[in-house]
């Protein structure tokens, strides 16, 4: 058995990364494990919100990030039919953020940025390595994976995502058991921006065929589309994929599909962050549907909160500090993240035209008034969620 690292580092997704990097960076031996065979280059989050953006920058990874992605400064709310929008400028909350905008770039970019940040300070991730059992005391955390082996910690964080091994071994249980929504991301190189009238690079459509969101990347379009989970994967054929594209506009049904990615998702938060000397976070600890795109930004904000807190007790801090993570972040998450992605959701499932319009109308009002568009813009942000957490002892 090898020597104990200070912390062992259970999945190699970005909010593990995010934690291993932030942990390296002020002097933290840490070890990285990974059940897959490799890095995930699926399609999943593209969105960076401003406050991660900020974050990121402190951890001297924002610079580059943005090299690989597209500033959106301005987005919107559509009706698709009639063509009529509201639009919103994150200039309104640039006294709360360094970044006012958010950044289109696709989730494995930032893996791959933190990767190579890692491997300059010697760090690699052990990839084929699953956890199969965890033990733990008061001084130590013991993991036997597939490999055969046995790996020692002082402190273990799961960061395995939504089907975690560490959380399943720790015998930590979600609140709740919640409905699935069906999720099917579609990247695409069709300009959309130059066949809409007014389109924004990101916009959140109504339409009477079901919601949808069109998200500009540097270099293609994603669309993401709502699905029925029983249906998902006819939902998700390439027919029918270009049947829906073609309702967005014509000219796109026959236009160049770079990927299809169909996905299943709950609400639901764990009811402990913290067991002893095992931590979660990210999908290992929370997951919500897709709307809004906070969901690898909640990761991250776990991530940061949670190497901060890490490292203090590691340089003789009271350990307490991992329990006000635990209540910092399910506040964050079950208070204000999971309320409004549902609420994303169910609000963008309306089929209605008369509905779309009395929306449309108050998000207008929104829009229009500087206090409630920077509250809403704070909030949508995740800004909120962070100050109210943050301010929790």
């Amino acid at each position: 058995m090898t020597e104990p690292a200070q912390v062992l580092i259970v999945g190699a997704g970005p909010v593990g990364l995010t934690t291993a990097w932030a942990l390296t960076r002020v002097g933290v031996t840490v070890r990285i494990v990974d059940a897959a065979e490799t890095i995930d280059r699926r399609m999943r989050a593209s969105m960076v919100h401003p406050p991660t953006l900020d974050m990121l920058d402190e951890l001297g990874i924002t610079a580059s990030l943005v090299q690989l992605g597209r500033k959106v400064g301005r987005w919107q709310i559509r009706q698709h039919e009639s063509n009529r929008h509201v639009t919103f400028d994150l200039d309104a909350i640039a006294d709360a953020t360094e970044h006012p905008f958010r950044l289109q770039v696709e989730q494995r970019e930032l893996g791959r940025l933190l990767i190579d940040a890692l491997a300059e300070h010697g760090v690699h991730i052990e990839f084929r390595t699953r956890v199969e059992s965890l033990r733990q005391d008061s001084e130590l955390v013991t993991l036997r994976t597939s490999t055969g082996n046995s790996l020692q910690s002082f402190w273990v964080v799961g960061a395995d995502g939504t089907q975690s091994a560490v959380r399943e071994a720790s015998q930590i249980k979600f609140e709740r058991d919640t409905n699935a929504h069906g999720t099917i991301l579609v990247a695409t190189n069709f300009p959309f921006h130059e066949h809409l009238q007014d389109l924004s690079d990101v916009s959140y459509c109504w339409s009477n065929r079901g919601p949808f969101a069109l998200l500009r990347l540097k270099n293609y379009w994603r669309v993401s589309l709502h699905a029925d989970v029983d249906e998902l994967d006819a939902t998700a054929d390439e027919s029918n994929i270009r049947d829906l594209l073609g309702y967005i506009h014509p000219d796109a049904r026959d236009a160049k599909i770079i990927g299809i990615a169909p996905w299943v998702l709950r609400e639901r938060c764990v009811r402990r962050f913290r067991v002893g000397r095992v931590l979660l976070a990210g999908n290992a600890a929370h997951v919500n549907p897709p709307s809004g795109g906070m969901g690898m930004n909640a990761g991250i904000h776990d991530a940061v909160n949670l190497a901060s807190k890490l490292a203090e007790v590691l340089n003789g801090g009271d350990d307490d500090l991992l329990f006000r993570y635990d209540r910092q972040r399910r506040h964050a998450i079950a208070n204000r993240v999971l309320p409004m992605a549902l609420a994303n959701r169910a609000r963008m499932a309306v089929k209605d035209m008369g509905t779309h319009e009395r929306r449309l109308s108050r998000y207008r009002a929104i829009a229009s008034d500087p206090e409630k568009c920077r509250q809403f813009l704070l909030a949508s942000s995740m800004i909120t969620a962070l100050d109210e957490s943050e301010a929790i002892e």
